[in-house]
């Protein structure tokens, strides 16, 4: 008895075809990613995974912005701790004027000239605080310009900014100099300790120029210099007569002088320097805020394109299905 077969039909390959949503999901997340995915370069690295110029990536682009960003915050409080010292700064070199006015008026009304074969003595009066522009550089070059035309003239040095721009090109010159100062507004002590320590040190002249710069505006100054004779220089002038000065009072009196003309010279220079640090600090303030919206523009184009590419991927894909 023959078996009877019974054929079973073949089952059919069903294939499943993800639903449109799916799509719509997998878009989204290549979409939170991409923001993660670096851009990277055209071109292969020029050597030892070097890479070509002007092609960083996100991440360098997002470092770089942090860094400046804090640079900014940084400028930003410097800019307003000058600006609250300006105006302190400014009434302290008004008082010091009076006293540097009388000063010098005691020498113009002698009319105390300098004489020609005297010892001349200049005296740099700045600070030990950068961050503020050429304040430090109008001193010294007129410092040099002074030495140029009296070589042989002795140099005293008040701060290390100016000392460090002298000792290149006049350091047989310098004899003294003085640091920690500008750290706040300076005081007629300082100024009577410098000119004791001067003395004291028997550095002698008959003549001292004292550079400083001079206060003009909140955004203008100019290296000025102040006059100081020696005693006997005092003694030499015309109109000396009209002065009845014994001779102790007189070497109190040249002493008092010239530790006030520095003063002056400290202070007008602090007011100054204050006003050129919140100026220096403004200008920085305003160009890190210009490379941030740069540097913040390059990245926004960089993740585009980073997500433009994604995009362009996953569209291909989709229609090879």
């Amino acid at each position: 008895m023959a078996k009877k077969y019974t054929r079973v039909p073949k089952k059919k390959k069903i294939v499943y075809l993800p639903p449109p949503h799916t799509h719509i999901q997998l878009v989204s997340i290549m979409l939170s990613s991409a923001s993660r995915i670096a851009i990277r370069p055209a071109v292969a690295p020029l050597s030892n995974g070097v890479q070509a110029r002007n092609m960083a990536t996100l991440k360098e682009i997002q470092l770089r912005l942090k860094s400046v960003s804090n640079i900014e915050k940084i400028t930003k409080s410097m800019k307003m701790i000058a600006s609250t010292k300006v105006t302190k700064a400014q009434r302290g070199m008004e008082a010091a004027r009076a006293f540097g006015a009388a000063s010098n008026s005691l020498y113009q009304n002698a009319e105390t000239k300098a004489t020609e074969d005297g010892k001349t003595l200049f005296v740099a009066t700045s600070s030990d605080r950068g961050l503020c522009g050429g304040i430090h550089s109008s001193v010294s070059k007129a410092t040099r310009r002074l030495l140029e035309e009296k070589p042989e003239a002795e140099v005293v040095v008040l701060g290390d900014k100016p000392k460090a721009q002298l000792l290149r090109f006049a350091r047989d010159n310098i004899v003294i100099t003085f640091n920690q100062i500008g750290k706040d507004l300076p005081t007629f002590d300082e100024a009577s300790s410098i000119a004791e320590k001067i003395k004291a040190e028997g550095v002698e002249f008959d003549t001292a120029e004292i550079v400083y710069n001079e206060f003009k505006s909140v955004i203008a100054y100019e290296a000025n210099t102040i006059p100081v004779f020696s005693q006997e220089a005092f003694k030499a002038s015309p109109n000396f007569a009209a002065y009845e000065i014994e001779d102790d009072v007189l070497a109190n009196l040249q002493e008092f002088t010239f530790a006030n003309s520095i003063y002056w010279a400290l202070v007008e220079g602090h007011a100054s320097e204050m006003c050129a640090k919140r100026a220096a600090m403004e200008n920085a303030t305003s160009n890190a805020g210009d490379m941030i919206t740069k540097l913040t523009m390059t990245y926004n184009r960089g993740r585009q394109a980073v997500i433009t590419n994604e995009l362009i991927d996953i569209i291909t894909g989709a229609s090879a299905l």
